[in-house]
């Protein structure tokens, strides 16, 4: 049974910087520095994360790879901690600002860290010479809670790779992640674990932060490459940027971007319940009128079109050619479809096509389609969406 969705307001939290309390301690003084001395000092060394990554290898990962050497340090020692699920992870770093962006570039590498959501506090200390700081992560559940919901995910997950297309193609498995997130979640902003993977695959309701983790997490275990891309994102109909999350895949030779949040049709207010394909393997092109990309890290270019879902499937217009829209349009009556829809490559072949296609042509096909099933009255509707470059017309066989 499909569920009720129920529209929110976008809701995602940004990065420790925003909740992060960074506390400079120097030559351990004040209530901090005593009771750091009664701890530590009778200790010769400080006490530094150690890092032992089984079965977690962050070469793979995107923004581990965009680190110098040193930093890469101190993400690994970040990136245990917080699988240890420790309270206090000493780094061997002195910079709180970088030391957060370490801590959110982790958890954008690692969607399966859905216990910790990036809220912490960072704090700075020096020893003699030696500077270094502490991070003190927050996590979301304890340690029996945490197991329990990894049980009830890791069966969830099984299930949906089970689904999955068999030694399928890459665009296969992307489309497969893409319509299940899509169909399996109602966006809520208040939604519980929103900013993680469970509140999609176990509680079925969340926000972009928890529809761009999940999709992430799925497609990796399909060894298809994808990660978390932040950034602001406004509607066509609106001024307001509103903080945003979605994806960059791999496909082929190129990349994409895969947005699941605005697939979704409800998120989007749209009339009609289906899946909106727009956002499935997109260029920065089109994507880049209505989402911004934060600046925290290069991103390849995305100027492909071979893997966009209109390309894919017959429904993408480099011309405008009346001949062969109007032929499309009846095709559709013919196999009693109940829409057709017309992509174009961009603005001028939109606006050449709009006119005619909405005053006359469908007007043809109408007729063509009440000749064709003997109706005395016929229905159609249409939606015009500028931005998209698209037209979709929706018949009625009644």
């Amino acid at each position: 049974m499909a569920r009720k969705k129920k529209r929110g307001c976008l809701g995602m939290i940004l990065g420790i910087g925003m909740s992060a309390v960074v506390v400079i301690v120097l030559g351990l003084v004040g209530t901090y520095g005593l009771k750091w001395k009664s701890s530590y000092e009778k200790r010769n060394e400080i006490p530094y994360q150690k890092v032992d990554l089984k079965g977690k290898n962050p070469a793979q990962k995107y923004y581990y790879e965009s680190l110098s050497e040193e930093d890469k340090v101190v993400y690994q020692q970040i990136l245990q901690g917080v699988l240890d699920g420790n309270g206090e992870i000493y780094l061997h770093s002195a910079d709180a600002k970088k030391n957060n962006q370490l801590f959110q570039f982790v958890l954008n590498d690692y969607p399966e860290i859905f216990w910790c959501d990036g809220r912490g506090k960072t704090t700075i200390y020096q020893k003699g010479t030696e500077s270094y700081s502490v991070l003190n992560p927050e996590y979301q559940y304890g340690q029996e809670e945490r197991e329990r919901k990894q049980k009830e995910i890791d069966a969830i997950t099984q299930e949906v790779l089970d689904g999955a297309p068999k030694d399928g193609a890459e665009y296969e498995k992307i489309q497969y992640v893409y319509e299940y997130v899509i169909n399996h979640t109602d966006y809520r902003e208040g939604a519980s674990d929103n900013q993680n993977i469970y509140s999609v695959l176990v509680n079925g309701e969340s926000v972009c932060a928890g529809y761009a983790r999940t999709t992430q997490y799925l497609l990796e275990r399909l060894n298809v490459f994808c990660t978390y891309v932040t950034g602001t994102a406004k509607r066509p109909e609106s001024s307001e940027e509103v903080p945003h999350a979605w994806n960059l895949v791999s496909c082929g030779e190129d990349y994409y971007y895969v947005d699941t949040t605005w697939g979704d049709p409800v998120y989007l207010e749209e009339v009609d319940t289906n899946i909106v394909y727009d956002y499935l393997c997109i260029s920065e092109e089109e994507l880049f009128q209505t989402h911004k990309p934060d600046d925290v890290i290069a991103l390849p270019k995305c100027t492909a079109k071979d893997a966009n879902y209109y390309v894919l499937n017959g429904m993408y217009y480099e011309t405008y050619e009346k001949d062969t829209i109007l032929a499309k349009m009846k095709e559709s009556i013919q196999n009693k479809q109940s829409q057709v829809v017309f992509k174009f490559a961009n603005e001028a072949v939109y606006a050449e096509a709009k006119e005619p296609m909405l005053e006359e042509m469908v007007k043809e096909a109408a007729e063509y389609l009440g000749k064709l099933y003997q109706l005395s009255r016929v229905k159609y509707s249409y939606k015009d969406e500028e931005i998209l470059h698209k037209i979709s017309i929706f018949w009625s066989y009644e």
